[in-house]
């Protein structure tokens, strides 16, 4: 997981999801990277450094260009199981 503050003030990357810790992020990251999406998963550095999970330093931002914002977010969506394919 890379921190790089100046993505947050980049207009061709767009934050997609925040969630909670070192590991979600990853697991978000690999599911987008797996789908030919290029990702960064950006987190403070106390917040890895320490293994925050809660409060502000335990937020991880999902960040990708913005040309692929609508098509991450869809695969990122939980699926429920009544709409699961059978």
């Amino acid at each position: 997981m890379v921190y790089n503050k100046a993505m947050t003030n980049n207009d061709d990357w767009v934050c997609i999801e925040e969630c909670r810790g070192y590991m979600e992020g990853e697991i978000l990251r690999a599911k987008l990277e797996a789908n030919g999406i290029p990702v960064q998963a950006i987190q403070e550095s106390a917040g890895l450094t320490y293994g925050m999970t809660v409060g502000s330093l335990g937020i991880v931002q999902i960040f990708v260009p913005l040309e692929f914002a609508e098509d991450a977010k869809v695969l990122i969506t939980p699926v429920e199981d009544d709409e699961a394919p059978a």
